[in-house]
């Protein structure tokens, strides 16, 4: 079954990043809305969609998730979406897998690859089939003109520039 199509199933996913703080510890986010899909049975040819809602970035800190959003940058309110399209999905063992395609920022669109492991398909309790996956990757969030920073005192920055992007994601078989 060549075409089989695999959607993110939202309630069993979560996508994730750390940041840098004040160059001694890292602050953790996420973004709650965002949705992907799968178009293949065999996932080494397969094309990953993912679209984010940007406004959902959350970070439990109400004057941060603001500043995110804001033109410094996500800029929500003129760009609402990032997106990610797969140019490749390579097998490197049974259970692990590059990822690489186009993710898109505030219109900007570069190249990333990020490192999966494939957790296996199983059948829940209702019959339905879900694959699992984990995966993790970085940027550099200037790459994408996510550029606002402060200088320390003490010397160096606030924010990092590199940004560490993880994922627990469970998708299901369309029939």
């Amino acid at each position: 079954m060549e075409n089989a199509k695999w959607v993110l199933d939202p309630t069993h996913s979560e996508l994730t990043f750390k940041v840098k703080h004040l160059m001694i510890s890292n602050v953790k986010g996420e973004f709650k809305t965002f949705s992907a899909s799968i178009d293949q049975e065999d996932f080494s040819k397969a094309k990953v969609a993912v679209t984010v809602d940007s406004a959902s970035v959350y970070t439990n800190n109400e004057d941060r998730d603001k500043h995110l959003k804001s033109g410094d940058f996500f800029d929500v309110e003129a760009h609402p979406e990032m997106t990610f399209e797969s140019t490749s999905f390579e097998k490197e063992s049974d259970d692990e897998y590059v990822l690489k395609g186009k993710l898109t920022i505030k219109g900007v669109s570069k190249e990333i690859k990020l490192d999966v492991e494939f957790g296996g398909v199983n059948k829940d309790p209702w019959g339905n089939q879900k694959a699992g996956f984990s995966f993790s990757g970085k940027i550099n969030r200037k790459d994408w003109g996510l550029n606002w920073n402060a200088a320390l005192e003490t010397g160096g920055v606030l924010v990092s520039d590199e940004v560490r992007i993880f994922g627990e994601v469970q998708f299901t078989k369309q029939a």
